[in-house]
């Protein structure tokens, strides 16, 4: 009994420092990016060593920190931005050319850029809500990760056209793209969070985006464009130059009829699903009642969610 207690003891003092860097990465690859950035980097060289292993960093997934109904204000901040673009530059600096995905929110062009030169095999990109990220460190994607198969630029209102072109040209395999903007409709969602300047800076050129994507990415097969300026000149470029689309999102697109899809899109053969503009729009707010344009908007938009 004494020497089976002693073995016991003996196994519970092991060192954990001491076990082989492959066991050890082992360990870690079993553990959240969080759970190894909080704990383990902090224990000793050793394990700081390994956890910064290429192995561990094929892919950069921050999206479940943000997935929440609501968001924070300090998200918006730049000291919540410098957090993430060190995580970025870290991540980017230790992969060793294995990082395939990234999902991050609030980062620079300083950090993206850094990335951009370091993951020559990323397939995804997903950006959404960088109010910092320009046409600059995007144009460093397209001439760098021509493997990109999904592009999400989502509420980035500095990137503009020209990055959307050279995405086009440089990854022929992009397949998802998603762009898009803030409800600008009704940004009472957004206000007292997001900065008011941010809010009235929302891109106002759908129509030569929607000609860069009809000229540049003739593979897409799934495209987002919520609360996009698209006018119904644009979405009949789109349709006529992206014909594998499946999926098409156009959920708050303000300046497009429900004529206007049906014409433009008669043509997508594969088209599986479309989200279409569906306001409620009450009677209140344009004063229907007094001037007679309850009519015209009930024609304009054909939706069964009117509310009087």
């Amino acid at each position: 009994m004494d020497n089976q207690g002693g073995q016991a003891e003996s196994g519970l003092n092991s060192d954990w420092s001491e076990l082989t860097h492959e066991c050890l990465t082992n360990v870690l690859s079993r553990l959240t990016l969080h759970d190894r950035w909080t704990g383990p980097m902090l224990v000793c060289k050793s394990w700081l060593h390994a956890c910064k292993d290429p192995s561990l960093f094929s892919t950069l997934d921050l999206e479940v920190h943000f997935d929440s109904p609501t968001e924070s204000a300090r998200w918006w901040t730049p000291e919540f931005e410098r957090k993430i673009d060190a995580m970025l530059r870290s991540i980017a600096e230790w992969n060793g050319g294995s990082l395939t995905e990234i999902r991050v929110r609030h980062c620079s062009d300083r950090s993206l850029s850094f990335a951009a030169d370091r993951c020559s095999n990323l397939e995804v990109l997903s950006i959404k809500s960088c109010p910092n990220v320009t046409d600059a460190s995007m144009a460093r994607v397209a001439f760098r990760c021509l493997k990109l198969r999904e592009v999400d630029i989502s509420y980035c209102y500095e990137i503009s056209h020209e990055s959307l072109i050279l995405l086009g040209r440089n990854c022929p395999n992009l397949k998802i793209l998603k762009r898009n903007l803030m409800n600008w409709l009704d940004p009472s969602q957004h206000i007292g969070i997001v900065p008011n300047e941010y809010l009235n800076a929302c891109p106002q050129d759908g129509d030569s985006e929607a000609a860069a994507i009809s000229k540049t990415m003739p593979h897409l097969e799934h495209l987002e464009l919520r609360f996009s300026k698209i006018s119904a000149k644009g979405l009949a470029l789109i349709c006529d130059g992206c014909l594998n689309l499946e999926y098409l999102d156009l959920s708050g697109c303000a300046n497009l009829t429900s004529r206007d899809i049906a014409n433009a899109t008669s043509n997508l053969k594969n088209l599986k699903k479309i989200e279409k503009p569906n306001f409620y729009i009450p009677r209140s707010v344009f004063h229907a009642e007094r001037y007679g344009h309850w009519q015209l908007y009930d024609d304009r938009f054909q939706t069964d969610t009117f509310r009087i």
